[in-house]
């Protein structure tokens, strides 16, 4: 019988801790039996890695969405890209490349029924010139939907108001979509904030952003005042933490912050959304700037509508994607950890094997 290899979680991080590799474990498995009964039997070729699976190494997630890993359990993440092997489904043939945004097991082979709880679709490749790891980035729920429906729902952006946008996270999953959206939608000036110099580079020379700030080893403050000169106006906040505190301070009346993740706490337990100063939330009334929480998945009736925009500007080459991609099934849990550490640009995806 073919072999066949998972990723269980093995050990809590605790609440407050930092995930490692030795959270995971890489070991053999029974390969699955044929399917039977509308199921498929699905060969992963890749994974996506979000960080919103650090919530679910906790023992209570802290969110009513999904729920914690048990310790021995595959891991379950949110989306992957394979070819359907054997199907006893009539929606679906033996060859089929598919994806689906949630619920892929961490496994290389593995039988599911498409559905609800497994919302399984085919690819077309020819859309994305055989580059099926798209879907999964620029052309996922968790990554293109998010960044584009944040924007438009959240943002509140107005073409020809000249309006300054502010992204933390900027070279990440989201926040490398969601600036170049902010220009398509109208925002005359666009701001990153990263970690390294190489993430500066990438955002202003390849993604057309006007300006990129290194955290690391510049004053926030004092460079948000040199290049925001008139303020900010939407804050596409992935980070959370004192950073995003250094942000809405010097956002303007009325201005608009999109909550899509908090990264910087993570690691920490507290609620979600985490709690901010009391100045800060003074600010936030005084000047009326919303903050609201933000969740792609309370807007499912703009999914195919905004989807055909990401794909629209894809093909014409107004939206640029990059993906950071590990190889090899026994390193997912390697990426992950690189990837909470800031080691990723682009989307964080691992490569587990080929159609």
């Amino acid at each position: 019988m073919a072999k066949n290899h998972h990723i269980i979680f093995k050990k809590r991080p605790g609440v407050n801790g930092e995930p490692a590799e030795d959270n995971f474990g890489y070991e053999e498995c029974d390969y699955p039996c044929d399917p039977q009964n509308n199921e498929v039997l699905l060969k992963t070729l890749y994974l996506s890695i979000d960080p919103a699976m650090r919530c679910r190494m906790n023992e209570e997630t802290g969110v009513t969405y999904i729920g914690p890993f048990g310790i021995g359990d595959r891991i379950g993440g949110f989306g992957g890209v394979g070819v359907v092997v054997k199907s006893a489904n009539p929606d679906f043939q033996d060859g089929d490349v598919v994806h689906a945004g949630f619920n892929w097991q961490w496994v290389e082979n593995f039988l599911e029924t498409p559905g609800e709880h497994f919302p399984l679709r085919k690819i077309d490749s020819s859309l994305v010139n055989g580059q099926v790891s798209l879907y999964l980035s620029i052309l996922s729920l968790t990554s293109g939907l998010t960044s584009y429906l944040g924007v438009k729902v959240k943002g509140h952006v107005t073409p020809g108001a000249n309006q300054t946008m502010v992204v933390s996270g900027a070279a990440g999953a989201c926040g490398s979509l969601a600036g170049q959206i902010g220009k398509l939608e109208g925002c005359s000036r666009v701001v990153g904030i990263c970690g390294s110099e190489e993430k500066c580079q990438f955002l202003t020379e390849e993604l057309g952003y006007d300006s990129a700030i290194n955290y690391k080893t510049k004053d926030v403050s004092s460079e948000l005042q040199k290049l925001c000169p008139s303020g900010v106006d939407v804050y596409f906040d992935n980070v959370g933490g004192d950073l995003s505190n250094t942000v809405i301070k010097q956002m303007n009346t009325d201005s608009h912050v999109i909550l899509c993740g908090q990264i910087a706490v993570y690691n920490k337990d507290v609620p979600y959304p985490p709690p901010i100063p009391e100045d800060v939330q003074r600010i936030l009334t005084d000047k009326n700037i919303t903050r609201d929480r933000y969740l792609v998945l309370n807007y499912p009736d703009k999914f195919e509508s905004g989807m055909k925009q990401i794909v629209e500007w894809t093909v014409q080459g107004k939206l640029k994607v990059r993906e950071t991609i590990e190889e090899g099934l026994q390193n997912a849990g390697k990426a992950f950890v690189s990837m909470m550490k800031g080691g990723n640009i682009g989307k964080q995806l691992v490569h587990v094997g080929d159609s």
